[in-house]
């Protein structure tokens, strides 16, 4: 699979869990202490992410880092 096509899945799978929970993006950065703007790039699938920043966002939604990959 292809880096773009690889973060694209991934983000979406972030804002579906995002949506599902009724959390902007505002909320979620402070929930998570990531910035919105990075966010949105990480669910756009446009910015590569850190894995502790990815876990920061499983842990907001009591999940395991590997149910977003």
């Amino acid at each position: 699979m292809k880096d773009g096509i690889f973060l694209k899945e991934m983000g979406s799978k972030i804002k579906a869990e995002r949506l599902a929970n009724k959390h902007s993006l505002r909320e979620l950065g402070l929930l998570a202490g990531l910035h919105l703007t990075s966010l949105w790039f990480i669910e756009n699938g446009r910015k590569d992410i850190h894995i502790l920043n990815l876990k920061k966002i499983a842990d907001v939604y009591n999940k395991d880092v590997k149910d977003f990959l």
